[in-house]
């Protein structure tokens, strides 16, 4: 890179490299500067763009509600995978079982910030920065208009993932006023893996971008390779956490979910419930106490382990508890968990400030029943 920011910046051959400002907030906040072999404007032929906007069912109810994650089917393609299942104004809720890699064009979420939580499958996030290896248990946060491509060493693969209309961030309490992790957050920058072996890939040809935004998708052909990066800088970029890496706060009495906070967005939060011990107050009782939610509809995606606080959990399942009326272990939970030391589940939790709504999608993979799942 050159010595200053917005100076010539020449090739061997004496040309100039393109420079790009990848900025958030206008030019108010977080940003980062590429540097292309050619400038990263040049559009060679667009296509017709289309609808994918998700399939609303119910807009506005209030009962428990349980699906089956896993029971969406295997897609080739890595976009006809993703089905969204619960949305509403700022995030949507997608599941995904992509069976092949992505390699026959680029995406660009130009709408939402993506957090792609890898609960089955490994493989390689590609994009300008560089590539970010990944395997089961990765948050891959991946910051909105991000060209990327997703490689996956076989085909088997379960993605949860949350698009964020504003951008994921860590917790602000987290975070000192100049922008570290806290001594007291539950984990810190050793724990974050930012993109590595950045490959300048300087060709020339047709290379289509599909372009998420405002729920179409557009087709937009580059004459170059997005990824003719030769170096960049800044604070604006992807990178990947591990749920495994994150450390469980506990203490002498039953702790509120916000202790177990990884991310937040404008109007949610992202939670990870990890193996961890349990309370040790003599008379403590380790599972959760009843709660109302007030102002919050509650989602809890069921990775692996015991939870002894539902019955009938699987691999994938998502339970979705609405603000207005109140939820808590399954009968017998309560008296089950006391004297138990420890638990080994894992779970990924949204916690939505505003209503969420169900897809057409969500309905086919719905549990029925699962509202009257207390009064066994």
């Amino acid at each position: 890179m050159p010595h200053k920011r917005h100076t010539q910046f020449r090739k061997p051959d004496g040309s100039l490299y393109a420079e790009q400002l990848f900025s958030t907030e206008g030019f108010s906040s977080d940003y980062s500067l590429l540097y292309h072999c050619h400038p990263p404007t040049r559009i060679i032929r667009t296509e017709a763009p289309y609808d994918v906007m998700p399939n609303i069912a119910e807009e506005k109810m209030l009962k428990h509600r349980s699906f089956e994650g896993f029971k969406i089917q295997p897609h080739a393609d890595f976009l006809k995978s993703r089905v969204p299942v619960l949305v509403n104004n700022d995030c949507h809720i997608v599941l995904a079982a992509p069976s092949h890699s992505l390699k026959d064009y680029f995406y660009k979420n130009a709408d939402a910030d993506e957090m792609l939580f890898v609960h089955e499958g490994s493989g390689k996030l590609l994009t300008q920065y560089g590539e970010l290896s990944f395997a089961y248990g990765d948050y891959l946060v991946i910051p909105r208009g991000c060209i990327y491509q997703l490689h996956f060493d076989g085909d088997i693969n379960r993605l949860f993932i949350v698009e964020s209309f504003s951008p994921i961030r860590y917790p602000k309490r987290y975070v000192s006023k100049w922008g570290q992790l806290l001594e007291h957050s539950p984990y810190c920058e050793r724990d974050i893996r930012t993109p590595q072996q950045l490959n300048t890939v300087d060709e020339k040809g047709d290379f289509l971008i599909k372009t998420k935004k405002k729920g179409r998708m557009y087709h937009i052909h580059y004459g170059h390779h997005p990824f003719d990066v030769i170096g960049w800088d800044g604070c604006c970029y992807p990178f990947a956490f591990s749920i495994h890496d994150f450390e469980p706060i506990t203490g002498r009495v039953h702790q509120p979910p916000p202790v177990h906070q990884t991310f937040e967005g404008n109007n949610f939060v992202v939670c990870s419930f990890v193996p961890r011990l349990f309370d040790y107050h003599p008379l403590s009782i380790p599972a959760p106490y009843n709660h109302s939610n007030i102002d919050s509809d509650e989602l809890l995606y069921y990775v692996d382990g015991d939870f002894m606080s539902r019955k009938n959990v699987t691999r994938g399942m998502i339970t979705l508890h609405p603000g207005g009326i109140p939820h808590g272990p399954h009968p017998g939970s309560v008296e089950k968990s006391i004297g138990a030391k420890e638990t080994k589940e894992l779970a990924v939790m949204v916690d939505t400030f505003h209503p969420l709504q169900l897809t057409i999608e969500a309905l086919a993979i719905e549990n029925e029943g699962y509202t009257m799942s207390w009064a066994e």
